[in-house]
């Protein structure tokens, strides 16, 4: 018989998102719908110049066109190229987490469920990537290739995979040994079946925390590329380019890389107060 004095053990709840992240959310969301018809919602075109225009502090009216924002050194609206910029920043975080959640969680899973020599092999290249800056890697491997929106894609996945392949990899040394699994495996089922069917609906969702996460760092790098003249190349707008040619302007035209400056913290602020509430949803360990 159960004593009435025993404490009752109730299940810990995920915390709602806070209310104070809301707005972030509501930016966030803001964003992206930008970025997405941003044809629709430019006052003009990013790319159109007007010398006569040129530096001209936010409100400015010419020709019936009002600079929201100001112009830069030659005449095109900020407003306008900081819409495209949202573009190509979610465009080249979510082509580059994608790329790198896929090659490394594959990897990651792959080493844990063969072990061996295919661990041993495997993981030693994660070793070797993670042993050399970021940045760095990114930096040396987009001057060989020569700097594009493809590139860069590319260029972020190959340096953040390992990230990935950790986390699918411990995840699946816990599941791979699992009665439901060694089951599955002595009733022929194949690795793939395996991996796709059993294993990675289970680690799922440490990955999609990770993504998360790293969603707002892709952002960051590509910002990063394109001020050092990395990245996308002109004319395409890009909020680190932006920022990279109104450093020379801060004393007379301060618009040109605030504006920018305030959309980037703003957008990866916002991202980042989303992945912690993703993993609070999503990691047990972390409630």
């Amino acid at each position: 018989m159960v004593s009435s004095s025993a404490a009752v053990v109730r299940p810990v709840k995920a915390r709602r998102l806070p209310w104070t992240a809301v707005p972030f959310l509501a930016i966030l969301a803001g964003l992206v719908l930008m970025a997405i018809f941003a044809p629709l919602v430019s006052p003009v075109d990013p790319n159109a110049q007007n010398l006569l225009a040129r530096l001209k502090a936010p409100g400015f009216s010419s020709r019936g066109i009002v600079y929201y924002l100001g112009t830069d050194e030659l005449g095109r609206d900020v407003l306008s190229r900081i819409i495209y910029g949202a573009r190509v920043s979610l465009l080249v975080a979510f082509a580059s987490v994608a790329l790198s959640g896929v090659f490394g969680s594959t990897l990651g899973m792959i080493a844990a469920f063969y072990r061996g020599w295919v661990e041993t092999v495997l993981m030693r290249l994660v070793d070797i990537v993670l042993s050399v800056p970021a940045i760095l890697l990114a930096i040396i491997t987009v001057a060989v290739l020569g700097p594009s929106l493809t590139n860069v894609v590319i260029v972020l996945a190959l340096t953040r995979w390992p990230r990935y392949a950790r986390v699918a990899y411990g995840q699946t040394l816990s599941i791979a040994n699992m009665p439901y699994v060694r089951l599955s495996r002595f009733m022929g089922a194949g690795w793939f079946r395996l991996l796709s069917r059993h294993i990675l609906p289970n680690i799922a969702g440490g990955l999609i925390v990770v993504a998360t996460l790293e969603f707002g760092l892709m952002v960051l790098f590509e910002a990063g590329l394109s001020f050092l003249g990395l990245g996308v190349q002109p004319p395409t707008s890009s909020w680190g380019a932006m920022l990279s040619t109104g450093r020379n302007y801060v004393g007379t035209a301060w618009w040109i890389a605030t504006f920018p400056g305030v959309a980037l913290f703003l957008l990866v602020l916002a991202i980042n107060l989303i992945g912690d509430h993703m993993r609070d949803r999503l990691d047990p360990r972390s409630r």
